[in-house]
């Protein structure tokens, strides 16, 4: 049966994570996904990928981990998505510490979505390259998991290099929470199968995900791993959509919630569980 899950863009001016994430958990809802960016450009030279001028709400995050860690204390149950981190724009040594921290303080609730990100001088800001950005992104993942599973980690990359580093806590789940690529370029599915546990695409129209998912399931295993999971981010919040996503193999629905107070969130949320309820 598959999970549901709530997105958010967690703003200054929308209702607080904490109490979304209260509300989400006593709803029944299996997680909560934050989405990140660190700033917007005020040139605007890149264009927003969705076709028009880019909504207020991606100027107006807070910090994915802060609002995580925040939401972790005021629940038990619900796990805690990034949806998507932009790995590329962050130091991954800093990085670890900030996932396996999370990790500890909710008990082993994280799910890391991460992606390399659309906006050109965002990154660009942060030193990175955007013709570079997914071998960044590669060599910053697999450097994060020596960090999570060895006492002394190192790496030697092109673009992350480090001695022998002794850097605690540790995640609790082991190896490190899940790694959700949250991408939908055609060299996706090898880029799981390498250094992700899952693919958590967008919910778009005419994507044919069928044959998606059998291109998931033979880079898998090409690779030789594992059955990688499936999140669809974006899903649509209807009972004939979310049964036919969930035959279709995916094991997690993310419903959109709008970026704003409480009294407009709170009622759509109710109208999710309500999907979900009947899916069930």
């Amino acid at each position: 049966m598959a999970k549901f899950g709530v997105a958010i863009f967690p703003t200054d001016y929308s209702i607080g994570p904490v109490e979304l994430a209260r509300a989400t958990e006593e709803r029944g809802f299996e997680s909560i996904w934050f989405p990140e960016h660190t700033h917007i450009p005020a040139s605007r030279k890149t264009p927003f990928p969705g076709g028009t001028e880019l909504p207020k709400e991606y100027s107006h995050l807070h910090d994915p981990f802060v609002a995580l860690g925040a939401a972790a204390a005021a629940t038990t149950k619900l796990r805690l998505g990034t949806g998507v981190c932009l790995v590329i724009e962050r130091d991954p040594i800093v990085l670890a510490k900030e996932v396996a921290s999370l990790d500890v303080i909710s008990g082993g609730r994280v799910e890391l979505g991460i992606g390399a990100g659309w906006n050109v001088e965002e990154m660009e800001d942060h030193g990175a390259r955007f013709k570079s950005r997914w071998k960044i992104v590669r060599e910053k993942m697999l450097a994060m998991r020596q960090i999570w599973t060895k006492d002394a980690a190192e790496f030697h990359g092109e673009f992350v290099n480090f001695d022998p580093i002794w850097s605690w806590p540790k995640p609790v789940q082991p190896g490190g929470p899940p790694v959700l690529l949250g991408s939908q370029s055609p060299k996706s599915f090898e880029r799981v199968a390498e250094y992700c546990d899952g693919w958590m695409p967008i919910s778009r129209p005419r994507v044919d995900f069928t044959a998606d998912i059998k291109k998931l399931r033979e880079a898998e295993k090409a690779a030789r791993r594992g059955r990688l999971s499936l999140s669809l981010f974006g899903a649509a919040s209807k009972e004939d959509d979310a049964k036919r996503m969930a035959e279709l193999g995916f094991d997690r629905l993310i419903f959109w919630l709008p970026p704003a107070p409480r009294e407009t969130v709170l009622p759509i949320l109710d109208r999710h569980a309500e999907v979900v309820a009947k899916v069930r």
